[in-house]
């Protein structure tokens, strides 16, 4: 009879080998646990795996702030109303900046009128003064030439461009 291979997912290494340690009647500590877990896994001990696998944990997503922040843009996904709350500004943002090709450098009167195509209230001056101050936006010292910065958004700045820029 052959092995069939059964793939198993673990989401929470550590919750695992707790659950794992509780069945056994002398367990190892926490940390033999993960040696033995990456060992039976193919690697050579758990920081091995850690490097291998990545050692960032998943990010997690705050669902009620990226519903929160869709509700500012409309079907079209253009940003229709500016949001009261500094959170949700930011969240917003993101969206107008991932509409902005990368490696561009605009004049100001060229970025507002991109900006304003983006949205339906005209205030581009506002999203831009904003996007620079989030981090999104650079503009040089003499204030003439705009750029978008090369960032990785959060998760839920992720979903939310998902979200709304949908295909």
């Amino acid at each position: 009879m052959s092995r069939d291979p059964i793939a198993l997912t673990i989401p929470d290494l550590s919750a695992f080998a707790k659950s794992l340690r509780a069945g056994l009647d002398n367990p190892p500590s926490h940390l033999e646990m993960l040696g033995l877990i990456a060992r039976a896994a193919g690697y050579r001990n758990y920081q091995h795996m850690r490097a291998r696998l990545g050692d960032s944990p998943a990010e997690p997503l705050d669902d009620r702030a990226v519903a929160r922040a869709a509700r500012f843009f409309d079907d079209a996904a253009r940003f229709t109303d500016w949001p009261g709350r500094t959170s949700v500004q930011g969240l917003c943002l993101w969206v107008v900046w991932a509409q902005l090709p990368p490696d561009t450098s605009w004049t100001e009167r060229e970025i507002s009128a991109r900006i304003d195509a983006l949205c339906s209230f005209r205030d581009a001056a506002q999203i831009r003064r904003a996007m620079i101050e989030h981090g999104l936006l650079r503009r040089d010292r003499a204030g003439c030439a705009y750029v978008r910065l090369e960032r990785r958004p959060s998760a839920e700045a992720r979903a939310l461009i998902a979200r709304v820029l949908r295909p």
